[in-house]
């Protein structure tokens, strides 16, 4: 088996088996309170959960206390495994969904017997909270989480499609709060109903090929609204995503899905995210702290129910690697198509640094080919900014160095730059919300919640000065052959 073969969640998971190293199962029952996120962040978390923490396999949970359905996490909670799963590499996986970016197919409807999704019907009454083991992250979580639902809406007006990962938060038996982060295209969609008086069908999809899920994390102005992510996974796989018309709402589901709820979003209703537990704070979120409780969010009323045979819920912890990895992935391919075509064969590659969530620091790495290109990475940098508002640092470094290595830039940082003239500091700039260094009482010069400074650290070397900077010439060996012939 290798990577073409992967078309859903389990054909991911037969597909890591068969990888030493990169997924264990435990039959150790856990409770899916506070419990099964303590045990991954030992697993294979990452940064920035708090230490101690790692990058390690993904891990399937079969015995969740209170439940028969099993819980996995961590699917792409690595690069190596994320390159993997998609039949590439560590270094060319942003090249590789730019491919997929230009040569998009199209999602296909195909019928209820082709559905896996809809093996199982579940209409109301039901309680989601005794049907499926949704994690509570820490002990002051607002309450469970579904933190791998895909949205699937249409907009009201044009019946253009979209697809988003939110948190959606069980409030009760058939309520999901649902946040929205700004100019979010299916809270657009939300929205444009509600102003017609009318509720948003939906779809929520869980338990996915990885290929969807890294897809759907595509943002402006890569996928402006109207653009069908889903697209971009038919690139990856090179073939199409299948949707099934939904039982119980206009809407359509992703047909290879575990799990599905379909609902609609309620004209005008607002709920308080922390109303079971009065903690004030949300969960986990990606830079690492706990998320401050929003006072009043959107509301999903679930109106079916559908799954396969013994699905598998799938789940991730709100900071660290597979965070990352969804929403930087992508964007380092963006940052590749938009620089490329302002300043072609210059920059090489992109990487977006676990210490910024994916979303808050990108490492660009440039070459200099002649004396013009002085100035030019730093012009890369503001595309980044321009194109990315809630991108914070840019670090730039010579193609002679390692952009994956936090060593070797940080090497770079130490003998290719000089704070007072390698740093450009821009001030006053709106940001990413969630940063909470983004204050007033932080610093003076913010003039309210939000505001950032944004800054790039030019680690590139002058053109002028090449010569002078060129690293020790080591002999090439075959490494192999000293290997291959050990001692005692």
């Amino acid at each position: 088996m290798d990577a073409h073969d992967i078309t859903d969640l389990r054909t991911a998971l037969q597909f890591l088996r068969s990888v030493p190293g990169q997924l264990i199962s435990t039959r150790e029952p856990v409770n899916p309170v506070a419990e099964l996120a303590g045990v991954y962040r030992h697993i294979g978390a990452g940064t920035p959960v708090l230490p101690p923490t790692r990058v390690g396999p993904a891990m399937l949970f079969q015995s969740v206390i209170g439940y028969d359905v099993p819980v996995v996490t961590g699917m792409l909670a690595s690069r190596k495994r994320t390159a993997l799963l998609l039949g590439s590499t560590e270094d060319r996986l942003p090249f590789h969904l730019l491919e997929a970016l230009r040569h998009p197919r199209p999602p296909i409807l195909v019928d209820a017997a082709q559905a896996p999704c809809q093996q199982i019907v579940l209409r109301p009454p039901f309680d989601l909270r005794t049907l499926f083991p949704a994690p509570t992250n820490t002990l002051q979580d607002a309450g469970p989480y579904f933190n791998l639902g895909l949205i699937r809406a249409e907009d009201p007006e044009t019946g253009e499609a979209d697809v988003t990962i939110h948190r959606l938060c069980v409030q009760g038996a058939d309520r999901l709060s649902v946040y929205f982060a700004p100019n979010r295209h299916i809270d657009q969609f939300r929205a444009k109903a509600e102003a017609m008086g009318r509720a948003l069908p939906v779809s929520i999809n869980m338990g996915l090929d990885p290929a969807v899920y890294l897809a759907a994390c595509f943002e402006p102005p890569t996928t402006p609204t109207g653009f069908d992510e889903l697209t971009i996974a038919g690139g990856l796989r090179k073939r199409p995503v299948e949707l099934v018309p939904c039982v119980s709402v206009e809407a359509k589901a992703l047909a290879r899905a575990e799990i599905v709820l379909e609902g609609e979003i309620v004209p005008a209703e607002r709920l308080r995210e922390d109303i079971q537990s009065n903690t004030g704070y949300c969960m986990p979120e990606f830079p690492g702290y706990l998320g401050k409780a929003q006072a009043a969010l959107p509301v999903i009323r679930v109106t079916a129910v559908t799954h396969r045979h013994k699905p598998i819920l799938q789940t991730i912890i709100g900071p660290g690697e597979e965070h990352t990895n969804l929403t930087g992935i992508p964007t380092e391919a963006s940052i590749l198509q938009l620089v490329e075509n302002s300043m072609p064969g210059r920059l090489r590659n992109v990487y977006c640094h676990p210490a910024g969530g994916g979303k808050y620091l990108a490492i660009l790495q440039f070459r200099k080919a002649e004396p013009r290109d002085e100035g030019r990475p730093r012009q890369a940098a503001l595309t980044a900014f321009a194109a990315f508002p809630e991108l914070k640092h840019v670090v730039l470094v010579d193609d002679d160095v390692d952009l994956f290595d936090s060593n070797e830039v940080l090497w770079a940082m130490t003998t290719r730059y000089q704070g007072d003239v390698s740093t450009v500091f821009i001030p006053g700039v709106r940001c990413h919300p969630l940063d909470p260094s983004q204050t007033p009482e932080f610093s003076p010069s913010i003039l309210a919640p939000g505001i950032s400074c944004k800054a790039i650290f030019d680690c590139t070397v002058p053109y002028a000065l090449k010569d002078q900077f060129r690293r020790a010439p080591f002999q090439d060996v075959d490494v192999q052959r000293f290997l291959d012939n050990p001692g005692d």
